[in-house]
């Protein structure tokens, strides 16, 4: 089609891009029609209107194939299916909402197959979701991440090798359930952010290449050719790309987009893709009059990548802070293996929390070379809510052979230590799904691919893990039961050890909302005391974190004036000096005097 989604009242009719065919013919419900070359790559057919609910498909050249719309806001029966005309004007925002500024607020990360057990028990829907948002709300959420809800093969997967980035998942509801989502969720004053994946396509229904010249071999990626944006053709493929970003946030009234692994878009050119999106956002929001949010997924270490466009950077709203992630969970459960090499110390664990990035034009263990750059705590262009900060999530957790989350292998009291670090640090804090009530269902990577590409990607699972001596421990992904095992059991949230946590992180939730200190983005109002190899004190403005790991008893800890909230056997002595028996945290008011 064009730059942005058919139209059912358009009077051009049907449009498409595809700079590599001679000859394009159009099928409408079973009828082919001819389409016009118009110049530049475009094919049109302006006289046939695009009715709601009309399946079409394109044939270029008159090959074999009937290939779907690459701009297509449905695709009901599948990737390699026909294409449905929707009308955009119905998926267009209905309730009141002003928008949210994001930085700093708590972001609640979900993937909406697992969310919930759905209406027939085996997988949830956005209409499903909807139905648990009043508990997002006694949680104390400010947003949801949805993980990618682009078109993938099958029924069930993580959506990370989506193929059409307008359109929506049949299995959740299709792009009006998810219009439904997005207005409950702001009837509830929770902001929607979307996942969504620029820097490559999935194997399977992946035809944007046959169209023109979406990809470049000039550049290369974990997935094989990138997308292009700095090679011939590239400023087509890059209006592909902000119309898909203008769908979401203009179209559909959401909040902000998490930008998948941003690195791996290779980019030449004079003006990075992602600044042009950064500026075109910005705009959109005047459009608007609501904030808008990019969050990048980046390994780079770069505050670049949150530096305004007007000041050289990328722009981007947020980041998030993996190394927060490697420093406190490694801290809090011992483990050494991988990127984990160079965390693990108190030492380590201070550094990420007031300074975000260990790895910050020093040597990383793991990559075998200096990385990243220092973040500056004086910058007038950033600030600690730039950087999104978790204890967990879906890479964190599904990306481990059995998909175990930390409290899997951790006891209650560090668990709470840890989420404590996170939720009343600096840093724009993100959960995910289920953590909260600590649950029992693992998060596992789960697959639907037909059976070819389905074993293979079954054998390199195992193969991936082998290695390190796990491959007897990894689910197959292609077996329904992996996928159910991870569905969230919400029953669990009354039960004994899981509503402690529950009540647990919404207390800490509610202090961070409601005391100015735990919520300031200053990295200078930020400092940790080692008080031993087991013990940190995380000192917040006028409030700290005391986070003990154990196992042993914390006999003398810092002296309290106000204990604001504790997890864990805890005494004070008549001075106020804090015990605690075994791993857990105190928030605190310290008194006066105490500590530098």
């Amino acid at each position: 089609m064009s730059s942005r989604p058919v139209d059912a009242h358009d009077e051009r009719g049907y449009e498409l891009w595809a700079p590599a065919a001679q000859q394009v013919t159009l099928r409408i419900d079973g009828t082919e029609h001819e389409m016009r070359v118009v110049g530049d790559g475009w094919f049109m057919l302006p006289e046939v209107p695009a009715e709601p609910g009309a399946r079409y498909a394109f044939r270029l050249d008159g090959g074999d194939l009937w290939l779907p719309d690459p701009r297509s806001l449905s695709q009901p029966d599948g990737v390699h299916a026909d294409s449905e005309v929707v009308d955009p004007s119905l998926l267009r925002p209905t309730a009141p909402w002003d928008g949210r500024d994001l930085r700093g607020r708590v972001l609640y990360e979900l993937h909406v197959g697992t969310f919930t057990p759905g209406p027939d028990g085996r997988g949830g829907t956005f209409d499903s979701a909807i139905e648990r948002l009043d508990e997002l709300v006694d949680l104390g959420v400010d947003a949801v991440e949805l993980m990618p809800v682009a078109p993938f093969p099958g029924d069930r997967g993580w959506g990370y090798d989506g193929v059409g980035l307008y359109a929506v998942h049949a299995a959740y509801g299709g792009p009006q359930a998810l219009a439904r989502f997005v207005d409950a969720s702001h009837r509830h004053g929770i902001a929607v952010v979307l996942d969504v994946v620029h820097n490559h396509l999935g194997p399977s229904g992946n035809y944007l290449g046959m169209f023109g010249p979406y990809f470049t071999e000039r550049h290369q990626t974990p997935w094989g050719s990138a997308i292009n944006l700095d090679q011939p053709g590239s400023r087509q493929v890059r209006d592909f790309l902000l119309g898909s970003a203008r769908h979401w946030l203009v179209d559909m009234g959401v909040d902000g987009l998490r930008l998948d692994a941003v690195h791996e878009l290779r980019d030449d050119s004079e003006r990075p893709f992602l600044a042009e999106l950064a500026d075109a956002v910005s705009s959109w929001e005047t459009e608007t009059g609501r904030p808008l949010a990019l969050i990048a997924e980046s390994d780079r270490n770069q505050p670049a990548t949150v530096t305004p466009t007007s000041r050289g950077g990328l722009g981007m709203d947020m980041q998030w802070a993996d190394d927060v992630h490697h420093g406190v969970h490694a801290w809090i459960t011992g483990e050494r293996d991988g990127y984990y090499g160079d965390f693990g110390s108190a030492e380590a664990l201070a550094v990420v929390l007031e300074r975000v990035f260990l790895h910050a034009g020093t040597w990383s263990s793991f990559r075998g070379r200096a990385w990243g750059a220092p973040v500056d705590p004086d910058s007038a262009e950033y600030d600690a809510h730039s950087f999104v900060t978790f204890l967990q999530d879906h890479d964190q957790v599904g990306n481990r052979a059995a998909g175990d989350r930390i409290h899997h292998g951790i006891d209650p009291g560090r668990h709470a230590a840890a989420i404590a670090l996170i939720l009343l640090g600096p840093g724009t804090p993100m959960l995910f799904q289920g953590e909260e009530w600590a649950a029992s269902t693992p998060y596992t990577y789960f697959t639907a691919h037909d059976e070819e590409l389905g074993a293979l990607v079954s054998a390199g699972r195992v193969e991936e893990f082998a290695a390190m001596g796990w491959g007897d421990q990894v689910p197959d992904p292609q077996l329904r039961s992996t996928f159910e095992s991870s569905i969230l059991r919400w029953e669990e949230r009354e039960q004994a050890g899981h509503a402690s946590m529950l009540r647990w992180y919404r207390e800490l939730i509610a202090l961070r909302h409601a005391e100015e200190d735990l919520h300031d983005p200053s990295l200078r109002r930020t400092r940790v005391e080692v008080l031993a190899e087991e013990t940190v004190l995380l000192r917040r403005g006028a409030l700290a974190v005391l986070a003990h790991r154990g196992p042993g008893p914390l006999a003398a800890g810092p002296r309290a004036e106000q204990v604001l909230a504790a997890f864990g056997e805890m005494t004070l002595g008549a001075d106020g000096t804090i015990h605690l028996a075994g791993p857990g945290a105190v928030v605190l008011r310290p008194s006066p005097g105490t500590g530098g």
